[in-house]
């Protein structure tokens, strides 16, 4: 676990030998969970979701905030529903989407012989730096009033924690969101995880194009459709 940190390249080759991921992949799902919780106790769920709204309202007509106000106790259901089984459901799922898409590349397009093993457990430990940001997050909660925490930018390590979303454009605001410190971190360790996967078939120049190429899509896909409908 701590050489993922210090020493990622000897860490994800003896992951590569011996691709195992429970102990991980249970550790981030505990880790979302503490900030579910922590979410429900000090920011609140009703909080979170008029935050959700709060743009979308700023256009809305008289009689569309009413009919979103008459709906808000049951999206503050729906939202605490989600944050659980989410923390439980979200992560796994997430890295058996992710695996498999990378596996397609790796495998069937630049022909690297990796096992969906390695790249699934690749996946679990090149996520760790998130224990790291939901413990600072967690932070954040407690020492700043509930009011002020942006969930969207819990940590000021993006672009967009400088952006005001209320008035920035939201595609730029997406996009700025997602050039994230711990993102960046986790694309560069799944990099050397692929590459120690993939042996001497596999460059890390060509494992990293594998990683950020499906990432800065999925980016600018995500800030079109923030922009188209907000």
């Amino acid at each position: 676990l701590t050489g993922v940190f210090f020493e990622p390249g000897k860490t994800f080759a003896d992951i590569a030998e011996r691709p195992r991921f429970w102990v991980p992949l249970i550790l981030m799902i505990v880790a979302s969970l503490a900030f579910t919780i922590t979410i429900s106790q000090r920011i609140g769920w009703e909080r979170v979701v008029r935050q959700q709204l709060e743009s979308r309202m700023a256009t809305m007509s008289d009689q569309q905030r009413e009919a979103v106000a008459k709906t808000m106790d049951m999206q503050v259901r729906i939202a605490s529903i989600f944050g659980y089984v989410g923390g439980v459901v979200a992560v796994p799922l997430i890295y058996l989407i992710v695996g498999g898409i990378l596996m397609g590349i790796v495998r069937g397009i630049m022909s690297a012989p990796v096992r969906f093993k390695q790249v699934f457990a690749t996946m679990c430990y090149a996520s760790l730096p998130g224990l790291i940001f939901t413990v600072l997050a967690i932070a954040v909660m407690f020492l700043k009033n509930p009011d002020d925490f942006n969930l969207r930018n819990p940590l000021v390590f993006n672009p967009g924690a400088f952006m005001d979303p209320q008035s920035s454009s939201k595609f730029l605001y997406s996009v700025a969101s997602s050039l994230d410190l711990f993102t960046i971190w986790t694309i560069l360790l799944l990099a050397v995880g692929l590459k120690a996967a993939g042996g001497k078939k596999l460059s890390f120049g060509g494992s990293l194009t594998a990683v950020a190429l499906p990432w800065a899509v999925w980016v600018l896909v995500r800030g079109s459709l923030a922009g188209l409908f907000s």
